[in-house]
């Protein structure tokens, strides 16, 4: 069966499925450029608040095809160096969404498995999943930002561990440093997933970009900068339609319904 990457509605979020079974739902090119297209999709819609991404299966992803790699030594380097940007555009893609993405995770997340989930604004794991930055059982070094997201999620030394001694973790250990959002039972991952998206649905969906946005520029910013962009977008988003309604159903005790 050819990888692929599946689409499909659950109310106001938006699964994408990572679906290549018989490789535990290893990534390639197509999937890269299918993520793409449906976030650019779903940035547009007004019908899609949340993404959630998950793997067909009892696996999440077990990162880059190693045949298909084997391969490509055989091809000039720009070969890969496309494949790898491929990946690359899907995960700024990720980060530059103005709506939350969370990670269901079951089974393994392994290479750019794990650097996917990392990608996303929360990852919900069930009890008995592992990750893995594989990369260096392969004599590999990461991609797909794994460097860049564990160093800001861990201390140096956690981040290092991880990425030189390429050993397996499991999500309870991830829970406790702050890396997973949340624990799910075995086979609950998307269905937990799904319902913490539901929770995010009924926000004001201006207000999620403002924070995911801010979340994101909070990266080696100063304090005055940070600040002021606070700021710009407290204002922006009291002067919209939805501050009011949010502040409104507050005072009258009445569950909002945001535009």
């Amino acid at each position: 069966m050819t990888a692929q990457l599946k689409s499909s509605s659950h109310g106001q979020t938006m699964v994408l499925t990572l679906s290549n079974p018989a490789l535990r739902n290893a990534l390639g090119p197509a999937m890269y450029a299918a993520g793409v297209e449906a976030l650019n999709a779903a940035e547009s819609s007004p019908e899609v608040r949340t993404v959630v991404i998950t793997g067909e299966g009892p696996q999440f992803c077990a990162g880059g095809d190693l045949q298909r790699l084997q391969a490509n030594r055989a091809q000039a380097p720009d070969v890969q160096a496309r494949s790898i940007e491929g990946l690359h555009s899907w995960i700024e893609a990720i980060r530059a969404f103005p709506k939350p993405v969370i990670a269901a995770v079951e089974g393994a997340a392994a290479g750019a498995g794990f650097s996917l989930a990392l990608a996303c604004d929360l990852i919900v794991a069930a009890q008995d999943a592992l990750f893995v930055m594989a990369y260096s059982n392969v004599a590999l070094s990461p991609d797909g930002g794994a460097s860049w997201s564990l160093v800001r999620a861990l201390p140096r030394h956690a981040a290092a561990e991880l990425l030189l001694c390429g050993e397996r973790i499991g999500a309870q250990r991830l829970h406790a440093l702050g890396v997973v959002s949340r624990i799910a039972e075995p086979g609950q991952a998307l269905a937990s997933a799904l319902a913490m998206a539901q929770t995010l649905n009924a926000r004001a969906p201006n207000a999620m970009a403002s924070i995911k946005e801010l979340i994101n520029d909070a990266d080696g910013a100063s304090l005055n900068s940070q600040l002021a962009r606070e700021r710009d977008h407290f204002v922006r988003n009291l002067h919209h339609p939805n501050g009011g309604i949010g502040i409104a159903a507050f005072l009258d005790k009445k569950p909002p319904r945001y535009e």
